[in-house]
């Protein structure tokens, strides 16, 4: 007998509080397209009460996916957990995931509450929450860290309330896997009515042993959810990987006994499309995701796996997702086949005109380079927004000129909200003098914490190079990402993408960790 392992997803969410790695409405509703694709159980949308930006973003997700439970996070208050359910109206399948930290250290320092208040203030937002919904899960924030007894009061009363999921975090990644294993299987044992929950793990990073905890919980614990994010984005060390969880679960089902429902096909274009939309790069030698994951450079691994693949290889590369750099098109391509392929690879453009202008530019692109591939077009999709509205600030063109032994100069015209402006500065390079010229005009006073590029597609001179810049300015952090063949102007695109990003308004409340 096998039972199912529940995928929650919470990219959107738990992901987007990294910094820097907030995402628009339309680049969230791509992303949950894909995670539809991917078929994992749960999507948590976002943190409807957080801002009017992220409460519209979970209310299109609501009403765009149907194969997925859509889920928003809601602190134990009336007001979260109403926005959250105005948020989930449209929804086929939705669910409130609700919250409050129980641990000593968070009621007293944090939430200025007692024990006492705190439990009641649990049952009350359950209670209301399942007026709004049927379906209710309820988080002890820094639960791990809680004192058993307390838990287990407060587990129990939510359970009764009619919570249908019970989540227990390590919000700090304090766990090691066997004691918080045998932490969620004594809570199930000491709680007369856990049979009437689905019991579920939420891991952070921190010791490197989110995956290896959320494993535990679910081998030892009986937890039969993980908390997951894809590339394990998230604050700080981030959060439990989805891909490596899954994985793990799929090659060793003879140990775990457990089936998950996700289309693992789907978890390499997921990972590059999360990774290209938030700017955050993948490491090389991440599991199942990096660029290494497959790669044998030792010549007795190579030999072995030439004579027979599973000398090496415990899963095949093509299952999930990898595949040969495929050209799918040229510059001889037309629009249909252009717009067939964005479906394809599940960009949804919102109007004719946003079709248009992609098409325009991949033409451009063309034109300049002989072999497009998919995670070019990606790219190009992500990095000039054309999903996501206007920028206010975009590239009109960029010259410089540089040579041994002077000091290079270029010349940036840019678009600020619509107003067509030039600047030029010297600077240690072509990169440094283009940066230099916009912000003579911006004056941002922005701080730049990361600056990375990164090869688009491999083997080639032709590539693209894809720019991320982390900016940071009065206590806000910022990523932006441009592409393009010239790495000077690929640099250009993402700084004026990150500056947008900068001026924009996207006042948001902390959530759980």
């Amino acid at each position: 007998m096998t039972d199912k392992l529940i995928i929650f997803d919470t990219t959107l969410r738990d992901g987007e509080q990294s910094p820097g790695a907030s995402m628009t409405r339309d680049e969230k509703l791509r992303i949950a397209r894909q995670l539809e694709r991917l078929k994992v159980d749960v999507i948590e949308a976002g943190f409807a009460a957080s801002s009017n930006g992220d409460f519209e973003a979970v209310k299109a997700i609501a009403a765009a996916v149907k194969d997925s439970v859509i889920c928003s996070l809601a602190r134990a208050n009336d007001r979260d957990i109403g926005r959250a359910a105005d948020a989930l109206e449209g929804a086929n399948a939705g669910r409130i995931h609700t919250f409050i930290a129980t641990s000593a250290l968070h009621m007293e320092m944090k939430l200025r509450m007692t024990p006492d208040e705190v439990f009641e203030q649990s049952k009350r937002s359950v209670r209301y929450a399942r007026n709004r919904v049927a379906d209710v899960e309820f988080s002890p924030e820094d639960g791990y860290r809680s004192d058993p007894d307390f838990l287990c009061r407060v587990l129990e009363a939510v359970i009764n309330e009619g919570a249908t999921t019970i989540n227990i975090p390590d919000t700090v990644g304090y766990a090691v896997p066997e004691l918080y294993g045998n932490f969620i299987k004594n809570l199930r044992e000491r709680i007369p009515n856990s049979d009437k929950a689905i019991w579920s793990v939420h891991c952070h990073n921190d010791l490197g042993m989110a995956v290896a905890n959320s494993l535990a919980g679910v081998q030892i614990g009986g937890a039969r959810q993980v908390e997951c994010t894809i590339n394990g984005l998230g604050e700080r060390a981030g959060n439990c990987s989805l891909e490596e969880v899954v994985m793990a679960v799929r090659t060793r089902r003879d140990y775990f006994k457990l089936d998950v429902g996700v289309d693992i096909s789907q978890i390499v274009p997921a990972s590059k499309m999360v990774s290209q939309t938030t700017g955050f790069l993948i490491q090389p030698n991440k599991a199942v995701v990096g660029a290494n994951a497959f790669a044998h450079a030792s010549g007795i691994h190579q030999d072995g796996v030439l004579k027979a693949r599973d000398t090496y290889e415990i899963m095949r590369a093509e299952d999930v997702g990898w595949s040969a750099n495929k050209i799918v098109l040229g510059k001889l391509s037309g629009r249909n086949a252009f717009k067939q392929r964005l479906i394809e690879l599940g960009i949804s453009l919102e109007s004719e005109a946003d079709i248009n202008t992609a098409f325009a530019k991949f033409k451009e692109l063309a034109d300049r380079k002989s072999e497009i591939f998919d995670e070019d077009i990606l790219s190009l999709v992500n990095a000039d927004g054309f999903s996501s509205g206007a920028d206010m600030f975009s590239l009109v063109s960029l010259a410089q000129h540089s040579e041994t032994g002077e000091q290079p100069e270029a010349t940036v015209v840019f678009q600020a909200e619509g107003v067509e402006k030039a600047a030029t500065s010297s600077g240690n390079g072509p990169v440094d003098a283009s940066l230099k010229a916009i912000e003579s005009h911006v004056k941002s006073g922005a701080e730049m914490m990361l600056y990375s590029v990164n090869a688009i597609t491999s083997g080639s001179t032709e590539s693209q190079g894809e720019v991320t810049v982390r900016l940071q300015h009065s206590g806000r952090v910022v990523n932006g990402v441009g592409a393009d063949p010239d790495i000077v102007v690929a640099s250009a695109k993402a700084y004026l993408s990150a500056l947008s990003k900068l001026y924009g308004t996207a006042d948001r409340v902390a959530a759980q960790g």
